[in-house]
């Protein structure tokens, strides 16, 4: 019985004498979007996106000013042409229209390269200011609830945030 109770003694000294691991949580959307180089990808996409919308308007202007000379001068043309005509311009909306296609999608799958870059870059700095910090976890608080509540004192957030946004203007 005394050797039960010395090893149940042993035990809980060794369990309390540990050293308590540090552990912290971060806002993962809110250090995200408080990221300023996810800012800047955002500004720089909405520009080229602004000028997309501006070309493909332009080019649906165009185009639509085409059908209706067809429109008003097709009736001069014999039938024959005007069916060579139609068909041509039918062709010509096809051909635009998936021209405007691949350009959106190049142009979503170039921003989509970026902000995934952002988020690696924000990754690789939470685990090594975990590391520099001497944090055993940092754990990421969204809306999935993986961080359901943590003290203030926990929240490195703003910290992180902080932190990112200096390096970055730095350009390390």
């Amino acid at each position: 019985m005394k050797t039960i109770f010395g090893v149940l003694l042993v035990a809980i000294l060794f369990v309390a004498c540990q050293e308590q691991q540090k552990i912290a949580f971060v806002d993962n959307g809110e250090v995200i979007n408080a990221y300023q180089e996810k800012i800047d990808v955002e500004e720089r996409f909405k520009l080229k996106d602004e000028a997309f919308k501006k070309r493909t308007d332009s080019i649906g202007k165009a185009f639509q000013l085409e059908v209706q000379d067809f429109q008003i001068n097709g009736a001069k043309l014999s039938r024959k042409k005007q069916e060579e005509q139609s068909q041509a311009l039918g062709q010509k909306q096809q051909i635009l229209q998936q021209q405007i296609q691949m350009e959106q999608q190049n142009l979503t799958n170039e921003f989509n390269k970026e902000i995934d870059s952002v988020l690696s870059h924000v990754k690789s700095f939470v685990a090594d200011y975990g590391k520099k910090n001497g944090y055993a976890f940092i754990l990421g608080k969204n809306e999935a609830g993986s961080v359901m509540y943590g003290t203030d004192a926990n929240d490195i957030t703003q910290t992180i945030i902080d932190a990112l946004n200096t390096k970055y203007k730095k350009g390390e």
